[in-house]
């Protein structure tokens, strides 16, 4: 596993009876759980959670959402190393965040949903948790273009 955020990109195959999404080079290297999260609403944000150990691969299985990670040290308000991705289930990717950094993510269609795979078991990460507030790091504004 490398130390910075990478996305894996995938793709998607689509004919006459239905479409295919796939991620192939998305290896589950160290994943040790696995869990489901949707917003009530779009435009909800979850954010910041942070781990010195553990790592996280983020896929979005339905929708759309911009996901942030920010390393852990960086004061609130520092961007310095943000990586900000919109995943989407017309693009698929994983994005595999490392140990030590904060993540979150901000839903961007209704009914979005999104996979986390994590290198920790569950009491590995109770006991590797790290939260902020979801403003300490604000990225959550929407670009209109």
């Amino acid at each position: 596993m490398t130390e910075t955020v990478t996305l894996i990109r995938g793709g998607l195959a689509v004919d006459d009876r239905g479409c295919l999404r796939f991620v192939n080079d998305f290896a589950f290297e160290g994943v040790k759980r696995f869990y489901q999260v949707e917003n009530h609403r779009r435009g909800f944000i979850r954010a910041w959670h942070g781990h010195e150990k553990e790592g996280k691969y983020v896929f979005v299985a339905k929708g759309s959402a911009l996901v942030g990670a920010v390393p852990i040290g960086n004061e609130p308000g520092n961007l310095t190393g943000l990586s900000k991705h919109v995943l989407s289930d017309k693009s698929p990717a994983v994005l595999w965040i490392p140990a030590g950094h904060y993540n979150g993510f901000k839903s961007l269609e209704e009914d979005t949903r999104i996979m986390f795979f994590s290198t920790a078991t569950l009491e590995e990460s109770k006991g590797d948790d790290i939260r902020l507030p979801f403003d300490a790091f604000n990225i959550w504004q929407e670009d209109f273009r």
